[in-house]
C-alpha cells in the first residue's frame, strides 16, 4: 500500500499539486477499501476517523482531482449516487461491474471484453476510444442459487 501511495504521490507532484495529509488520508480510505464503491459521503465518514478536522468540501474537492487525474473514477449506478472506484494500476482500461437488481450487490469484472467493440466503433464511426466502461443489471449468481433452493 505504501508503494501505491507513493506512485499516486508522484502523479500529483506531476500535475503540480501536494499529497497534503486532507488528500492522503482521503487516498488510504480509498486503498483500505477498494473491493467497495464508496460514495464521496462514504469516504468523508471513513476520512473522519483519521483525520476528524477534514471538511465534507475537502473530500469532495480531493476526489474530484483524483478523478482528473486517473487514479480514481467516478461511477454510477443508476442510482443517482457518484461512487469513486480506485482505477487499477497499468490497466488500460476501466473495469466493468454486475449490479444485481435483486440484494444490489456489485461484482467486478477485470478482463476487457471490448476490444473487439472498439475496433468496430473506431472504424465505422471514425471516433478514437479513450476509455470505456460497461455496467449489466440482472440477478448475481448468489441471488440465482438462493432462489433455487427456495423452490426446493
Amino acid at each position: 500500500m505504501e508503494s501505491r501511495i507513493e506512485r499516486i504521490k508522484k502523479q500529483l507532484h506531476g500535475a503540480s499539486y501536494k499529497l497534503t495529509p486532507q488528500r492522503e488520508a482521503t487516498v488510504m480510505v480509498l486503498l483500505e477499501n477498494e473491493a467497495d464503491h464508496l460514495s464521496a459521503e462514504d469516504v468523508f465518514l471513513l476520512v473522519k476517523e483519521k483525520a476528524p478536522e477534514i471538511g465534507l468540501a475537502t473530500v469532495y474537492r480531493t476526489l474530484e482531482l483524483l478523478t482528473e487525474l486517473k487514479v480514481v473514477n467516478k461511477i454510477n449506478f443508476g442510482d443517482g449516487v457518484a461512487r469513486y472506484d480506485l482505477r487499477k494500476e497499468g490497466a488500460a482500461r476501466f473495469h466493468h461491474h454486475l449490479i444485481c437488481i435483486e440484494c444490489g450487490a456489485v461484482d467486478e469484472i477485470q478482463e476487457d471484453l471490448l476490444g473487439e467493440v472498439e475496433k468496430v466503433v473506431e472504424k465505422r464511426f471514425g471516433f478514437t476510444v479513450k476509455d470505456h466502461w460497461l455496467t449489466f443489471h440482472g440477478i448475481c449468481k448468489r441471488c440465482k442459487s438462493e432462489g433455487d433452493t427456495k423452490g426446493k
